[in-house]
Order: C-alpha cells, then structure tokens, then sequence
C-alpha cells in the first residue's frame, strides 16, 4: 500500500509532462542542476578558505583585500514625469 508500481510513476510523470511541457522542465532542470553546481563550488571555495589561518574579521567589519575588490558605479537618477 505504501509503494507505488512503475505504472503509477509512468502516469505521474505523464500528467506532469502535460501540465508544464518539455520546454520548461528542461529549463527547471537546467536551473536546479546549476543551483547545484554553484552550492558545490561554494563548498569547495569556503572549506580551502577555513584552511588558509587567516584570521576571520569581526562582523560588521570589512576587509581591506575585500574592500579594494568591490566596485562603486556611479548612477544618475531622473524623476518620472
């Protein structure tokens, strides 16, 4: 009672093909396997970081090796008329 047979996964899958379409499951795929990839290399990234033994600054406070890399553009507001 608890599991389901194969035709009953082949009808869910069915129904979900004909209610969003190929086009935007592929595209929901294409996302979600890049949301993986990015947390996966965000992982990475933040464990060889940890290792360095630089010492982490106080919240609130920036670095200077992060503040020469962050950037100002300069923008110029206009009003709606």
């Amino acid at each position: 009672m608890g599991s389901f047979s194969i035709w009953h996964w082949l009808i869910v899958l069915l129904i979900v093909v004909m209610v969003f379409g190929t086009k935007k499951l592929k595209n929901i795929g294409s996302d979600l396997g890049g949301a993986v990839k990015g947390f996966k290399d965000g992982m990475k990234e933040g464990g060889t970081s940890s290792d360095d033994g630089a010492a982490a600054a106080p919240a609130g406070q920036v670095t200077n090796a992060a503040a020469a890399e962050k950037t100002t553009i300069d923008v110029e507001a206009r009003q709606k008329s």
